[in-house]
């Protein structure tokens, strides 16, 4: 019997293909959009939340966008002890398919620790590409979209709506990863050796691979910061934006703050901005790795993250370490 996932994952092929089908036949022009028969959900607008109901001066940063793709009622029945938002393209389905199966899965822990996993795109400029997440979305319901265009220089507004949705829709959560689609995370490591459920949960807790450098001021460069736009010659102590976890109260500060914080296109050195502004210091965490490892059973069972797994290798690792728990290094 084919199991449950992989009946999912041949059906989202199958619309997908679909609707790249009947797009061809159907467009007299570049002017679709209308055209399509697929459902498309409505806009979530957000109600007034009292949360951020004291932010009474007028924002620098509004983010002023609404959620066209949302899952609000995620944590409505249960409050989970991790919410894990993963960054990610239109084009990414295999790397969004190999987390679900793999490190992702919701159901690794049972119910003794309820993880959620949510995936955070823009919109496309590809209204093909947009209606395709559309269709991954109602089938597999962990997909989260606001209408701003998504590329490398809005990945700020990307994690900015992943704050304001755990603090819109989570705000009773633990804990927080924030993470890109091309690394494998070893849960076993963060839940258990990190996080550790049966502790007492901590507030106003920032941890990853710190960061202390400053602007690079060649326009060549894709880390590219103008004068204009940060003079100062130091950055603040900042997380790699490959992986990192933070107590969930976190998640509404940063994002207030964020609201009355110049953007930078370096979403990494922007958060860190914020929590300077906050008062909170990101502490330093030799298992999260913003680079490549080759792959050893003894080395990924010391580490919490690792950099530029593709989806092949992520089924490798996930599926060697699962199998081999009871090998000792």
């Amino acid at each position: 019997m084919p199991s449950k996932v992989s009946c999912l994952y041949l059906l989202t092929v199958v619309c997908w293909a679909s609707a790249l089908w009947y797009l061809s036949l159907s467009r007299p022009s570049t002017s679709y959009v209308g055209q399509l028969s697929i459902p498309i959900r409505q806009k979530t607008k957000l109600t007034k939340n009292v949360t951020f109901s004291n932010i009474r001066t007028r924002p620098l940063n509004p983010h002023s966008f609404d959620f066209v793709i949302n899952e609000p009622k995620k944590c409505e029945t249960e409050a989970p002890f991790l919410v894990i938002l993963i960054s990610t393209t239109h084009k990414e389905f295999d790397a969004r398919q190999a987390i679900r199966e793999t490190w992702g899965d919701e159901s690794t822990f049972g119910d003794g620790v309820r993880v959620l996993t949510l995936f955070l795109l823009g919109r496309n400029t590809d209204p093909v590409l947009n209606q395709m997440v559309e269709q991954e979305s109602q089938i597999f319901h962990d997909v989260v979209v606001e209408d701003f265009i998504d590329s490398y220089h809005n990945l700020t507004l990307k994690t900015l709506m992943g704050m304001r949705w755990v603090a819109t829709f989570c705000p009773k959560a633990q804990y927080v990863l924030k993470t890109d689609s091309d690394i494998y995370v070893n849960m076993e490591n963060l839940v258990y050796n990190l996080l550790k459920p049966a502790s007492k949960p901590r507030r106003r807790y920032f941890t990853g691979y710190v960061i202390n450098g400053g602007p690079i001021r060649d326009m060549r460069s894709k880390w590219y910061m103008p004068r204009d736009l940060y003079p100062e010659t130091k950055y603040p102590p900042f997380c790699s934006g490959t992986g990192y976890v933070f107590s969930a109260d976190v998640a509404e500060l940063i994002y207030k703050t964020s609201l009355h914080t110049r953007l930078l296109h370096l979403e990494d050195v922007y958060v860190g901005l914020c929590l300077r502004k906050l008062g909170i210091h990101p502490f330093q965490n030799s298992g999260f790795n913003h680079w490549k490892m080759a792959y050893s059973l003894c080395r990924y069972r010391r580490v919490v993250t690792v950099h530029q797994i593709s989806p092949e290798e992520m089924h490798r690792i996930w599926n060697d370490m699962t199998s081999k728990k009871h090998l000792k290094c």
